[in-house]
């Protein structure tokens, strides 16, 4: 394996090990870890608004509005209309909790084998030093 420094480098691959951890737990479910993180997100934030999800999630608005499409034609997701003309929230369908529901216990396995593999401490450890680069 070639040796760097670069600290890119080493987080886009641990990055790219972790998402993979993950889409294999909810492979069977027909979501990946993404589209989980981005149902979670609108869950726990209630009726967010198109900006307001972006900015919770750390993506541009368009990045956002392509993966909101794919959850929207799937049916797990529904836009709907703001406080004012300009902005539009985003809701999440029945079918879009039952989704959650199902695969949380996935997530949360994944999430298990994850902190095992590293132990509380290295875990919070490594939440804080991601935080600080975020």
């Amino acid at each position: 394996m070639l040796t760097s420094e670069c600290i890119c480098t080493h987080l886009r691959r641990a990055a790219r090990g972790v998402s993979r951890h993950y889409d294999e737990a909810l492979a069977g479910f027909g979501i990946n870890v993404a589209q989980f993180s981005l149902l979670r997100h609108v869950q726990r934030l209630d009726r967010p608004s198109i900006t307001c999800l972006a900015e919770a999630m750390g993506l541009e608005r368009s990045t956002l509005g392509r993966n909101l499409k794919v959850l929207e034609a799937e049916g797990l997701v529904r836009l709907a209309d703001g406080d004012d003309q300009r902005n539009r929230v985003v809701l999440l369908s029945e079918a879009g909790r039952a989704r959650l529901d199902a695969a949380y216990p996935a997530w949360q396995q994944a999430q298990a084998q994850l902190v095992e593999r590293l132990g509380e401490s290295q875990r919070d450890e490594l939440v804080r030093l991601l935080e600080q680069l975020a």
